[in-house]
């Protein structure tokens, strides 16, 4: 009964949001995008805020969430601010091109760039106006409104994102990276929305990074469209640092054609609330898609992922690994859903969840699951849930590495096994990093994300040779 009246407060406060942003944003739109707004603002009076009452969120509990006052940024008083004033990256040698995202808008500095091999990359607004038949094209072609409240809520609300072109048969050799910051006073409730395309025997690498500068609580929703033609290659790349107050909910929906590759490795270092959606679908014979995941959480910590991969023809192969560590009193969650269609036949699909669980007071619900109406298949699921292996742990002692560092070693060779699917090298070697960092002292977060630390010079040393294992 409580999470109703927070539902009713909010759903009210968005209708009048929605008359702001109205008059104070979207008349810039295009009929054909304040039209989907229109339709996906009747499906959320309709739909509501998700909760515990509906059956994909049982273990996602928003109430506290949803039970705050947020503004939304209807102006774009944030796009003049100057980049490296807020955030500096320290990857040696990670040659990107960066854009960043600040409170919900793209930066000025981050309008169209045109590569002179047909790539664009500009915001969403520009896209609408710029490029309409790429944009009409695909925007709300895969972003389901039917069960998420916030789907619809997000294309009703959105401020900006990114939006990416591939041409066909380009490789863009370029990484591109994509930070979404909060910087903000008061709490904010931030919606973007993204969009990539990428055309036949096109190849993208893309690094999404979320994180803070301020820690007053924030909503973070996204949505992500992707399309993958036949024969491209896209290796995505995403790292959450938020602040233990921040709330954040994605949702990515991937569409691929024939032979066609995607890998999708998402690391959650820290954050308040968070879930993750990953829904793909393989539409093309010779489709294969890899999944991976890492999550480290403490103290009140959130995590759920859930993932849902549609096999909807035949000769295709998908692999999801999800390796997580709790501690203290965090809670875990995880959902693997795989779809063999009666036509898929000759699907080869494996799914694996893995977790530790340091703590007594930590939770973690696991849920891997196989849907199958096809008969020549090649299948499996597994969940594991347990402590540090103590005989491990005693055989090390015993050879005089002390009890702290024995665990952090078997903390870390845990997480390899996801660390080692990162296919940029440079992005590899920073992630070991921060994974170190992140387990020192039993978990305890880096007070400071190392993507943007306010001492990027600081040595960080790990006693332990890994190179020895």
């Amino acid at each position: 009964m409580i999470m109703k009246k927070i539902e009713t407060k909010l759903e009210g406060q968005f209708l009048e949001f929605f008359h702001n942003f109205s008059k104070s944003f979207v008349q810039n739109d295009t009929d054909f995008l304040m039209g989907k707004r229109n339709s996906a603002l009747k499906s959320f009076q309709n739909l509501g805020f998700p909760s515990t009452k509906n059956e994909g969120w049982r273990k996602t509990d928003l109430s506290n969430t949803l039970n705050q006052d947020y503004i939304i940024d209807f102006q774009e008083k944030n796009r003049n601010t100057s980049l490296k004033s807020i955030f500096e990256c320290d990857i040696n040698d990670f040659d990107t091109d960066l854009y960043t995202i600040l409170n919900g808008w793209c930066l000025d500095e981050n309008q169209t760039i045109n590569y002179d091999n047909g790539v664009i990359i500009t915001s969403m607004n520009h896209a609408q106006k710029q490029y309409p038949e790429i944009f009409n094209a695909h925007f709300g072609h895969l972003a389901s409104e039917s069960k998420n409240g916030l789907i619809p809520l997000n294309t009703a609300f959105f401020t900006d994102g990114y939006f990416i072109y591939i041409p066909d048969n380009v490789e863009l050799e370029r990484t591109i990276q994509v930070v979404n910051l909060i910087d903000s006073e008061e709490k904010i409730f931030s919606n973007t929305r993204n969009l990539v395309v990428l055309g036949k025997n096109a190849k993208l690498k893309l690094v999404h990074c979320d994180d803070s500068i301020s820690s007053n609580g924030s909503f973070v929703n996204t949505v992500t469209e992707i399309f993958v033609d036949d024969g491209a290659h896209f290796d995505y790349n995403k790292l959450q640092n938020k602040d233990e107050h921040a709330t954040v909910m994605t949702n990515n929906f991937v569409n691929q054609g024939r032979d066609s590759e995607t890998h999708s490795n998402t690391i959650t270092l820290n954050g308040g609330v968070i879930r993750n959606e990953t829904n793909i679908k393989l539409s093309g014979k010779g489709g294969h898609a890899g999944v991976y995941g890492l999550y480290l959480v403490d103290r009140n910590q959130f995590i759920d992922n859930h993932v849902f991969v549609d096999h909807a023809v035949s000769n295709c192969t998908s692999n999801q690994l999800f390796k997580g560590i709790a501690d203290d009193n965090a809670k875990v969650v995880f959902n693997g859903h795989i779809l063999v269609r009666q036509d898929a036949q000759q699907t080869e699909a494996f799914q694996n969840n893995n977790n530790i669980q340091l703590t007594d007071a930590a939770e973690i619900s696991t849920h891997p699951f196989l849907e199958i109406y096809a008969d020549d298949v090649k299948c499996s699921h597994g969940a594991t849930v347990g402590q540090l292996d103590t005989e491990a742990l005693f055989y090390m002692m015993q050879r005089g590495i002390c009890e702290r560092s024995a665990k952090m070693l078997l903390m870390f060779s845990f997480t390899q096994q996801v660390i080692e699917k990162i296919q940029l090298p440079m992005l590899k070697e920073k992630i070991e990093d921060l994974v170190t960092r992140r387990l020192k002292g039993e978990l305890s977060a880096c007070e400071n994300c190392a993507l943007s630390c306010d001492d990027p010079d600081a040595v960080i040393t790990f006693d332990i040779d890994m190179s020895k294992i």
